[in-house]
């Protein structure tokens, strides 16, 4: 049986030799491991569903799970070892937070995957469909929304009470004649003008196609690049940078233990001592900070000069506090929103805008008749090379403006999150094995350029630092916003209503 398949699957030609041209009017039928994706394998994928929904403690259930899974996969069947990644990474777990996570984390990790030839081939074809044996609720985002699949056709996961009893519904997952059996059932007598698998057990449904072809193992292939995917990755969610290989989920799950503690020492070395030493600090526990431009001096009190407002873009919440470490006194900051563990922790002033146009004016006001003062009015953290529209009401309260360009590296976990409790960002960003933020401070806006002084609008003295922060770091301008990113992430528009969750009164905002 098994000489009768690998002739079957040899009789197939490499997917290199389909051609592209003309297909708009062709359906095309593609696997996804090995077949869309490089990537053979569907563990890290299941890996991130076990971190950001289940914790630390999941992930370790799922990672000791894996040697079962991979015993059954190789020796007993596909099915059997799907079956048990599934188990082992989903049951018990809400199926809302299961598609939260396919919506705002699995995108990120399955395009930087994505199959050239493959895609080649899937993108030419005007009706575009996808066979996997992967949950559907799990790729179905990714595939609809960033490759433009017609149907997803994947295993069907059980349910009770809205959460995922980690079973699969009949007829089980979709491997071998399951697949040729769904194809058959969704198009009938018809038959698909192209098949696209990679293994054995694709060999049954892509004999019902007109063409099939086969996609051979190379892993040295390299995915498709971001500047050629079909929409770019822009807002994206989740704690893990890197994606969760064996090796990786390992040694991830063996650093936190270290990495907590160290983060602790971290944030203390950064509240606790005057913001001179905490420089020096930062860099004998390991945080990089990289100064570049020249800082502009404190403004003079006594002379009744107005503080500087350093317009920041915004990486992670804790943008005021390096800013501050750079400049070495402390900059009181300006926010939409922080968690009251992080305001507890902050070794600078912040303080939350209202939203109220009127009121947070004269309070920004108050505020630099004090003294310098920053403020991030991308109004939310971009991990991409992407800046967010800048918000105008800061450009017309002061001329005495400081563009400052922030960029980070992490190398383990994200500071940030949309769907997560935001009290953790600054853990977690500390938590990297060695962290780092550059900061560059830009010339002080020229008067002439400024809406008190050069007479300019605000929405373009706002736009005009944009791009200019945006060239230092070789970023690209949009004009998303706030609303747009919480849209995307969490389903919301970033906002919790006052009277229905009373105890989020003082945090109204959901995150920066």
């Amino acid at each position: 049986m098994a000489n009768s398949s690998t002739n079957t699957i040899a009789t197939f030609p490499p997917v290199e030799k389909c051609n592209s041209i003309g297909r708009e009017n062709h359906t095309v039928v593609a696997d996804m491991d090995g077949t869309l994706l490089i990537g053979r394998s569907s563990f890290p994928y299941f890996a991130l569903i076990a971190f950001e929904v289940g914790g630390f403690l999941r992930l370790l259930f799922f990672l000791l799970a894996s040697p079962l899974a991979a015993i059954l996969y190789y020796f007993v069947s596909e099915s059997a070892g799907i079956q048990v990644l599934v188990f082992a990474s989903m049951a018990g777990m809400r199926l809302s937070s299961i598609e939260s996570v396919a919506r705002a984390v699995l995108p990120k990790f399955y395009s930087g995957d994505l199959h050239p030839e493959t895609w080649r081939v899937f993108s030419s074809c005007g009706r575009r469909y996808v066979l996997t044996a992967n949950p559907r609720v799990m790729v179905e985002p990714f595939l609809k929304e960033m490759l433009g699949a017609d149907i997803v056709l994947g295993t069907e996961l059980e349910s009770y009470k809205g959460r995922a009893t980690g079973f699969v519904c009949k007829p089980g997952v979709l491997v071998g004649k399951n697949k040729a059996d769904v194809l058959k059932k969704t198009f009938g007598d018809e038959k698909p003008d192209i098949g696209l698998g990679d293994r054995l057990t694709d060999a049954p449904f892509m004999s019902l196609c007109k063409e099939a072809y086969i996609v051979p193992p190379k892993p040295q292939v390299k995915a498709v690049t971001s500047e050629k995917l079909p929409k770019p990755i822009i807002f994206h969610d989740g704690r893990l940078v890197q994606k969760p290989t064996p090796l990786n989920a390992l040694l991830t799950l063996l650093w936190i233990p270290l990495g907590f503690p160290l983060a602790c020492l971290r944030i203390a070395a950064g509240s606790l001592l005057p913001m001179p030493l905490v420089y020096y600090a930062f860099w004998a526990l390991g945080v990089r900070v990289t100064i570049k431009g020249t800082p502009p001096p404190p403004a003079n009190k006594s002379s009744g000069q107005s503080g500087v407002l350093f317009i920041c873009s915004h990486r992670t919440l804790l943008d005021p506090i390096f800013l501050s470490t750079a400049l070495g006194r402390p900059i009181p900051a300006v926010t939409y929103s922080v968690s009251r563990l992080s305001e507890i922790i902050s070794p600078i002033k912040t303080v939350r805008l209202s939203r109220d146009r009127a009121t947070d004016a004269s309070m920004i006001k108050k505020l630099l008749q004090e003294g310098d003062l920053a403020i991030c009015p991308e109004g939310t953290t971009c991990r991409e090379p992407f800046l967010l529209r800048f918000s105008a009401l800061f450009a017309e309260l002061t001329d005495e403006l400081v563009p400052v360009a922030m960029v980070n590296r992490m190398s383990m976990f994200h500071g940030t999150t949309a769907r997560g409790w935001k009290g953790m960002d600054p853990f977690y960003f500390f938590m990297n094995p060695s962290p780092a933020y550059e900061v560059t401070f830009l010339n002080k806006l020229p008067k002439d350029l400024t809406c008190g002084s050069g007479g300019k609008m605000s929405i373009d003295v706002a736009n005009y630092i944009q791009r200019l922060i945006a060239a230092t770091l070789s970023y690209e301008c949009t004009n998303f916003t706030r609303k747009d990113k919480y849209k995307a992430l969490a389903g919301n528009d970033g906002t919790v209503p006052l009277d229905k969750n009373p105890i989020l009164k003082a945090n109204k905002l959901m995150g920066c």
